[in-house]
């Protein structure tokens, strides 16, 4: 797939200078820092050195003194609590964190997660209709419930007070619970917006802690759940996000807890882990426990203190996560062919797909496959319960979920973020749906948003990489969405030696530039490249920088995004 190449904008020469002098360091890296709207020694303090103290008052969040009351009302009164959550990383996570922090504190609590098949996403009637049936006069709904008013509706009229603890964006009405904790809400003015479901977990137990004089590792040591919940969430590594997760993965490499530990040990590294390693190999782990069977089994393990109990949930979550692989990769094979087959296809400006058959709990796995394949806003449905469930994912730039709300007379509801949603749809609808969602996305997505773009943060010569400069790179770490590994574009490079593909398609060569010294390049999926990088002209690329580790030795290698010769 041809990919465009974009430059980032150029910060003013003499601030990046001035940036550099006050840092001592290379002016590409002072521009890096000028892109990310750091702006002074101070702030550039605060983003190369992190501190827990930066983390922000939880008591400025709407509604959180409400919910700490309502606590402690439930607690000094022997209620009993319930802790809800969704069954995807960031709920199993939520709800493993407050259930585990306030289990310490008082008893009479449990933890339910909704059936992903049977109940769907979100506060569920079944699971009202538990709470009632069981005595739980307070539910936590933690990653959901920002547009449950019908649902907690319901939960009023049976006694069953609701603290909603979301992420998501709200709708034009609030849900009547006793405290709605989001900071997406217009009315609510915390400072930082873009925290997960299980971030905001993290500052209701922060806030009752502070209130009940709590000490503050009794919070902080549940950092490794928050990170595994932002990586895996995809929210961004900016502000108190990039705090929670700078300190989520100190304690996640060197302490982590029994489950999350178990975790590590099946994906085969139990040591320096990236925002990219949570994501790839503890992440989907979580995950299949609900894809493919009771999203339960992962908060039994992420709650575990037996370390035998824990491996025996790991082992059966490690079974569903293999089985999970094999449906997503007969499913993405099958929806690939039916794409191929469709004759309109290579003309549309989007992608639906749907069979009756396909299992739930790999679509949206199989749309994230589709648009890395077509590169277009793609939708992947399914049955489910009588009705046509959807996972949607979206390109860089086109907001997904605002294509669906010109859907929305079409559907019996939806969900989600700019770039990932799900939505649920009767089945004699999904044929205008097709040609609906075409509609709205031809009609609003442009011609650049459908050509893959690389995004270089700067131009480098290659004898810029120095080891002080590898180092202080390293500070911009942890990466993630609105803090990406920085891409870096070198003109005229040559190879040293000889050029080798090796797996299916990746390219390994050493290049240099001038009289720079030599690196190692690995260029992943580009063997078409291959004739022309051998003919020997200098060609450009562009790649991020990262260090290798081969039989304990260590060195700089280049992740080449992209070639041109």
């Amino acid at each position: 797939m041809q990919k465009r190449w974009a430059l980032k904008h150029t910060p003013d020469n003499d601030a990046v200078r001035q940036m550099a002098a006050q840092l001592n360091i290379d002016t590409v890296l002072s521009t890096l820092l000028l892109q990310r709207g750091i702006q002074s020694f101070e702030q550039a303090k605060f983003f190369f050195r992190p501190d827990l103290r930066h983390l922000h008052d939880p008591f400025l969040m709407t509604d959180m003194e409400k919910a700490i009351s309502r606590i402690e009302e439930a607690m000094a009164a022997g209620e009993r609590i319930l802790i809800f959550g969704d069954y995807d990383v960031d709920g199993t996570t939520a709800v493993a964190l407050v259930y585990s922090f306030f289990k310490k504190l008082y008893p009479n609590l449990e933890y339910y997660i909704p059936d992903r098949y049977k109940e769907g996403y979100g506060i569920s009637s079944q699971g009202i209709d538990y709470a009632a049936e069981n005595g739980f006069s307070l539910v936590i709904a933690l990653d959901c419930g920002i547009k449950a008013t019908d649902k907690i509706a319901y939960a009023n009229e049976h006694g069953v007070d609701f603290i909603i603890c979301d992420h998501h964006m709200p709708g034009d009405e609030l849900p009547e619970a006793v405290a709605v904790l989001d900071p997406k809400r217009t009315d609510c003015s915390y400072p930082y917006k873009e925290l997960s479901g299980c971030g905001i977990g993290f500052k209701l137990i922060q806030a009752y802690a502070e209130k009940n004089n709590v000490p503050f590792d009794e919070v902080t040591q549940y950092l490794d759940l928050v990170v595994t919940s932002i990586a895996c969430d995809i929210v961004y590594i900016t502000g108190e996000n990039r705090t929670l997760a700078y300190f989520g993965l100190e304690k996640l490499n060197n302490n982590p807890n029994t489950g999350i530990k178990v975790l590590m040990e099946l994906a085969g590294k139990t040591s320096n882990y990236s925002v990219s390693d949570i994501v790839f190999m503890i992440g989907p782990r979580i995950n299949a426990a609900g894809r493919i069977d009771d999203a339960k089994h992962a908060v039994e393990l992420l709650i575990a203190d037996d370390i035998i109990m824990a491996q025996e949930k790991g082992m059966l979550i490690s079974e569903k996560n293999t089985e999970r692989k094999g449906h997503d990769l007969s499913i993405t094979d099958e929806a690939l062919s039916m794409i191929a087959a469709d004759t309109l296809s290579a003309s549309r400006k989007s992608t639906v797909v749907f069979n009756e058959k396909w299992h739930k709990g790999v679509i949206g796995i199989v749309a994230s496959r589709l648009t890395e394949k077509y590169y277009r806003p793609t939708v992947v449905l399914t049955r489910s319960n009588g009705h046509v469930a959807g996972s949607a994912r979206s390109v860089v730039g086109f907001d997904l979920y605002e294509a669906l709300c010109g859907c929305s007379d079409l559907l019996i509801q939806f969900g989600g973020h700019k770039y990932a949603a799900g939505l649920t749809i009767q089945p004699e609808q999904v044929e205008a749906f097709v040609e609906r969602f075409e509609e709205v996305v031809s009609a609003t997505i442009t011609e650049q948003q459908l050509v893959q773009e690389i995004l270089i943060d700067a131009q480098l010569n290659l004898k810029q990489i120095t080891p002080k400069f590898f180092r202080v790179l390293g500070q911009f770490a942890p990466f993630g969405p609105e803090n990406m590994s920085p891409v870096f574009v070198s003109r005229g490079v040559r190879t040293y030696g000889g050029v080798n593909l090796v797996g299916s398609n990746h390219i390994k060569m050493t290049v240099h530039q001038d009289d720079s010294p030599l690196f190692d390049c690995i260029a992943f999926n580009q063997g078409e490249c291959l004739d022309e990088i051998r003919q020997g002209k200098p060609f450009d690329i562009c790649y991020t920088i990262e260090e290798n580790i081969w039989r304990d030795k260590r060195s700089i290698q280049l992740n080449v995004k992209g070639i041109r010769c």
